[in-house]
């Protein structure tokens, strides 16, 4: 990063945290892996869960690049994207965004007030998700007969008694990095609470436990509806809050609440 200041927002939704860096002025984006793992920094930097870049794009009302803390980049973030659509209807007093991300365009709306995007269809077969060779997708040879959806990233999903007494800190990081996904891999822990309801907790690729996860949320969703457990509308109860997870004809519909906490600025020459 050169000696300019660099303004970022944070914001979050249902307690996925976000730096949202604005680059649609400028010719080029900011980030660099680099960067973003010293804004990521919880304790010499920012902290984030990811970080999304606004950039200009011709053919779509705005583009989105997310970044993990470790410096790694992500093909989606359903609760940043929600974030970001939020702050730039409020700019442009819009109540529709089309927004292009690694995941392909997708459509934000504003409906009385809740966000809501479309994170697109889901992922199913093994090599769009991707795995490292052909298995059934719906019951994959793992211990604990986890479920594989990409929503953009690859998702793991784990259907288990009881949420609150799953191994996420300690099965998380064993599962991200398993051969099985040559990407690495989100893990999710839900249990059915009630009829169309799960609790869920999140090991996201990256960055590690997170109070919520949009496409992992779309994820198990899917996975809840493709084994039997849940109908295709579903209330997702995450460790910082309740996610909406709507899976139509046109793809995986998310809303949730979420919050802009303050707008800042990078002192000048910081990650250099």
């Amino acid at each position: 990063m050169d000696d300019t200041p660099l303004t970022f927002h944070k914001m979050h939704g249902a307690g996925n945290d976000f730096v949202v860096i604005d680059s649609r002025h400028r010719a080029s984006g900011v980030m660099t892996a680099a960067l973003a793992q010293a804004i990521g920094d919880r304790h010499r930097g920012v902290g984030f869960d990811q970080l999304a870049e606004l950039r200009s794009d011709d053919a779509a009302d705005l583009a989105l690049d997310f970044w993990n803390a470790d410096g790694s980049q992500a093909g989606a973030c359903g609760n940043a994207t929600r974030c970001v659509a939020a702050m730039v209807m409020a700019q442009c007093k819009a109540t529709s965004l089309s927004i292009r991300t690694a995941r392909g365009l997708l459509r934000a709306e504003d409906r009385d007030g809740q966000i809501w995007v479309n994170m697109g269809a889901p992922v199913l077969d093994w090599q769009g998700i991707p795995l490292a060779r052909d298995c059934d997708t719906l019951h994959l040879p793992l211990s604990g007969d986890p479920t594989a959806v990409g929503m953009g990233n690859p998702h793991c999903v784990f259907f288990v008694p009881d949420a609150e007494a799953a191994p996420v800190a300690s099965q998380g990081p064993l599962v991200e990095h398993d051969p099985l996904f040559p990407e690495a891999t989100n893990v999710e822990f839900a249990a059915l609470s009630a009829p169309n309801h799960l609790r869920l907790r999140v090991w996201e690729r990256g960055t590690g436990i997170t109070l919520a996860c949009g496409s992992g949320a779309c994820a198990t969703a899917v996975a809840a509806h493709l084994r039997g457990l849940t109908g295709r509308q579903v209330t997702i109860t995450a460790d910082g809050g309740t996610l909406m997870v709507d899976w139509r004809d046109d793809g995986v519909w998310l809303s949730g609440p979420v919050a802009h906490v303050f707008t800042a600025t990078l002192a000048a020459g910081f990650g250099a």
